[in-house]
This record gives C-alpha cells, structure tokens and sequence, in this order.
C-alpha cells in the first residue's frame, strides 16, 4: 500500500497520543478514518485537530469503545463498513501499561490488561480481517511495544501481552503471505514514546520500596524515558506500511535493546538485573534465621 488517499483507516486509542498522531497523519493524506475509543472527549478533540489541520475534506466516524468487548468490536468493525463503504487499514492501537510483581499482581489487573493489551489485538484483527480482505487492499499493524522484545521486572503483565502481540502478528503475517489475498500485517515495537500511557497505568502498591521510591516518583522517572514524540512515531508507522515491513521498531532505544536481546537472549536478563538493583531503593531485606544466626 504506497498511498492512504482515499484509503480508510480504522484506528483504536485515538483519542490520544500515536492513535491521535495517526489519525492526524493519515488525515493529512487524504484518508478517510474511523476512529475508536473510551474517551469520548478525546476522540471528539482529535476530530477537532484533524479538521483543523486538513486541507482536503475526510470523513471521519467515532465510535466510544472498550476494545476487550468482542461483540462491540465486531459492531464497530461492520458499521465503519456501512458508513464509509469498506475498510483498507486498521490500526490496533489502544494499550495500557500495569507494573507489579509477578507474586502480588491481582488477578482483576491481569485481567485488565490482557483484555485491552491482547485480546483488544485479537478483537480488532479478527472483526476487521474479512473486510480487508474484501477491500482487496489491506493492511493490519498490530502496536506491541520494545517489551514484546526484551522483558523487565515489576512487568510481566505488560510483558506477557506485548510478547503475546508480537507472536500472534507475526503468525498472521506468516498466514497472509501464503494466502496471497491482498492483506499484509505489521507489528509496531516502540521504545518510549511520549503519551499518556504512564499517567494512565495502574502501579501496585507492592512495587513501592522493592523497584520504586514511590509512585510518584517512578512515573515522573518513566517519563524521562520517553524520548520520541507521537508524530514521528506515526511517521515511522506509515513508512513501515508503505514499505510493508514485517516488523517496525521506533526510537533509538527500541533499537538499543532490540539489538541486546539479540546478542544476549539470555545474558541481558542478568545485565536487568544489575541495572535493577543499582537503580531501586536502598532498603534492607527481611531477615530469617539459620543456625542460630541472623543474616541479611
């Protein structure tokens, strides 16, 4: 796919950040758009920006969603159908991010986060891929993230569905690429990208004082990390599609660890580590008792 004009694109998590960057993009381009997510207010301001900022009139549709909802998923994905004629591309976009231990996580977050992380994924590839395929033009691009790549700890929640995305998209590449039917899918591996995802995340008490200072301060520190704005993820996106790349990492970071996975598959787990602890709290560990000795 070389031009959007004309084209339309469906896009979760628009309402912000590299859904709305997207939508801005593409809008530019001539592409007409359908555009998903809870917040209504934010989907009606990137609405807003796009006829603010377009020359060239497009059709734009929002839809408020909750991309964990299968039957609503399936709705949007036939009345974008209806209202605009067919759907070229569709952008599964909408994500969360959850930090806890792997023995403290609650069961409801995990939940949480794989019904939008991974299941959202699913949902939207699956309510969208017939009509791709009849558009006989299409194209999936699947958001994971440079943590789909390279684990962390205090994040395997967000690990395990970033990883999940990563091995479903790359399958479904593998599939449409037998099937020759017109439809082609990327994965998107961003490092830190500048949106709201960190004010946004659930960060569980139990991290306090074993990874983190406080929450506070640890979102503040998240932040920092965040070295590539929305539009120039957008931008990278796009040319990944046009180039119909299989995967696309963005920002000098994803390709950093993307890089040190490689050549440490298992090793880079220890060097996480080391950099762990010189970067957590200074506390002392519970103490247990052997042979009559107390020890640290």
């Amino acid at each position: 796919m070389k031009s959007f004009n004309g084209r339309v694109a469906a896009i979760t998590g628009a309402a912000s950040g590299m859904g709305r960057a997207l939508a801005l993009a593409l809008a530019r381009e001539g592409c007409h758009l359908a555009l998903a997510d809870k917040n209504s207010l934010g989907l009606e301001q990137t609405q807003t920006l796009i006829k603010s900022s377009t020359l060239s009139p497009v059709m734009v549709t929002l839809q408020v969603l909750d991309v964990s909802d299968r039957q609503a998923m399936e709705d949007w994905a036939a009345r974008c159908v209806a209202d605009h004629g067919q759907v070229n591309l569709v952008f599964n976009n909408a994500g969360v991010a959850l930090s806890s231990t792997v023995e403290g996580v609650d069961y409801a977050d995990l939940e949480w986060i794989v019904g939008i992380n991974f299941w959202g994924v699913v949902h939207g590839t699956k309510a969208f891929l017939p009509y791709l395929k009849a558009s006989g033009d299409g194209h999936v691009v699947n958001t994971s993230s440079v943590f789909g790549l390279f684990a962390q700890p205090g994040m395997s929640g967000y690990n395990a569905t970033k990883f999940a995305v990563r091995g479903f998209t790359e399958s479904l590449r593998q599939e449409l690429d037998l099937q020759r039917c017109g439809v082609s899918a990327t994965c998107v591996h961003p490092g830190g990208i500048r949106t709201d995802i960190c004010r946004s995340s659930r960060i569980d008490a139990n991290m306090t004082g074993f990874l983190i200072h406080s929450e506070q301060q640890a979102r503040a520190n998240f932040e920092k990390l965040f070295i590539t704005d929305a539009d120039q993820a957008a931008k990278v996106i796009l040319q990944g599609v046009r180039k119909n790349k299989r995967r696309v990492l963005i920002g000098r970071d994803a390709y950093f660890l993307d890089l040190l996975a490689r050549c440490l598959p298992a090793a880079y787990q220890a060097l996480v580590v080391f950099a762990s602890k010189r970067m957590a709290p200074k506390h002392r560990t519970p103490v247990f008792e052997t042979n009559d000795e107390t020890r640290l």
